[in-house]
């Protein structure tokens, strides 16, 4: 009976002899599992922290971008402190508005001479704030809705006439020591109303000249051609 014993104890230890062990692959398979797990987790949070970095960067930008316009806002009100005090210009966001009633009479583009004193006064401490920066100014005419009275002549229509009037306060500011490459004009008609132009006085407000320091245009390098013609 020797053989049988012998071949009853090979196989019951069959299965030790070979290393196996039926739980292996399911803790292989949850190890992979947490390994997934962990990598999205990470990943996960690799986005969120550069997704907080750009916010930040934004932040810090407006920010900047504020305090910039402030300090501008600041130097424009110092420069313009006495017209300012005497009440005859106003400034809010960053323009310098004038009553147009101040500067012409109805339907007319020749400056009167309040007007033309107003912006003698102007033109110093204008001319140095934009040459600390080296920005240029914009003067933009605006007119109410109103056509232009059918007997004048001289103006098609509320777009010329602002033009006009834009023109005409340019030229002064060149002709009262502003550099003429530090100035320019714009025309809107009766485009950007302040005010509502149901009632005359809404229309007076909107009859107006601003000028505004903008920042210089960068000029683009001319390109390099090779070869000939």
């Amino acid at each position: 009976m020797i053989g049988l014993d012998d071949r009853h104890l090979d196989l019951a230890g069959q299965g030790d002899d070979d290393g196996s062990d039926p739980t292996s692959p399911v803790w292989a398979v949850f190890g992979d599992l947490m390994s997934g797990l962990v990598g999205a987790f990470v990943l996960i949070l690799i986005g969120v922290l550069v997704l907080q970095m750009d916010l930040v960067a934004s932040l810090q930008a407006e920010v900047q971008k504020r305090q910039q316009e402030e300090q501008r806002r600041m130097a424009l009100e110092k420069a313009l402190a006495i017209p300012l005090q005497n009440g005859r210009v106003t400034l809010a966001n960053g323009r310098i508005g004038i009553s147009g009633s101040v500067l012409f009479a109805l339907n007319s583009d020749e400056l009167r001479p309040e007007g033309r004193q107003i912006l003698r006064s102007l033109v110093p401490p204008l001319q140095v704030y934009l040459g600390e920066r080296d920005e240029l100014l914009m003067v933009s005419g605006f007119t109410d809705d109103r056509p232009v009275q059918s007997g004048n002549r001289r103006f098609a229509d509320n777009l010329e006439l602002s033009a006009q009037r834009a023109l005409t306060v340019t030229r002064a500011l060149i002709q009262e020591g502003m550099p003429r490459e530090r100035v320019f004009s714009a025309a809107f008609g009766a485009e950007q109303p302040v005010a509502s132009n149901v009632e005359e006085q809404g229309r007076a407000l909107n009859r107006r000249v601003e000028m505004a320091p903008v920042p210089r245009a960068t000029q683009a390098r001319p390109s390099k051609v090779s070869g000939r013609d």
